[in-house]
C-alpha cells in the first residue's frame, strides 16, 4: 500500500521544486532568455504554492496551533515580500543590471522563508494536527490541483 503524502509533505515538495528552479535561475546566463523563463515558471509555483498554504494550511495553523497567528503573520509577510520581488523582476529583462540585485533579493528571502517554515511552522502544524486531519488537508490540496489542472511541481529541465 502507498502512502499518500499529508499537507506538510505535499508543500515540503513545493519547497523542493522551488529551490531547485531558484538554483536553475541562479546558475542560467545572465543573457540568456532561459532566466525569463525560468522566472516565469519560478512565479506560477510560488503563485499556486502560496495560494494553497493560505488556502489549507494557515487557517488550520491559525486555530489549532499555538501562537498559530504569529507564525501565519510571519508567513503572509514572507509572501507579500516575495511577490513583490518576483513582480519587479517580471518587469526586468534579464540583462539588466538590476535584474541580479532583484535575484539576490528574493534568493535570499525565498530561502529564509522556506527554512522558517520547515523549521518552526510545519513542526508546529504536525505537532498540534492529528495524522489523519493532515492527511485529510494533504487529500484535498491535490484532488484541487488536480481539478485545476496543476500536477506535482517539476523540475528546472522538464
Amino acid at each position: 500500500m502507498s502512502r499518500r503524502p499529508d499537507i506538510l509533505g505535499e508543500f515540503t515538495a513545493d519547497h523542493r521544486a522551488v529551490t531547485e528552479l531558484l538554483d536553475a535561475i541562479e546558475a542560467a546566463p545572465a543573457r540568456g532568455t532561459d532566466r525569463g523563463d525560468l522566472v516565469t515558471r519560478l512565479t506560477d509555483l510560488l503563485f499556486a504554492h502560496c495560494t494553497a498554504e493560505e488556502e489549507h494550511l494557515f487557517p488550520v495553523v491559525q486555530h489549532d496551533v499555538p501562537d498559530g497567528g504569529a507564525l501565519v503573520f510571519s508567513s503572509i509577510h514572507d509572501h507579500l515580500a516575495i511577490g513583490q520581488y518576483l513582480s519587479d523582476l517580471q518587469a526586468l529583462q534579464p540583462a539588466d543590471p538590476a535584474f541580479d540585485t532583484l535575484l539576490r533579493g528574493l534568493a535570499d528571502t525565498l530561502r529564509r522563508h522556506l527554512r522558517g517554515e520547515e523549521d518552526r511552522l510545519f513542526p508546529a502544524a504536525r505537532k498540534a494536527l492529528p495524522a489523519a486531519a493532515r492527511t485529510a488537508l494533504g487529500d484535498r490540496l491535490r484532488a484541487e490541483r488536480a481539478e485545476l489542472g496543476l500536477g506535482p511541481p517539476v523540475s528546472p529541465a522538464d
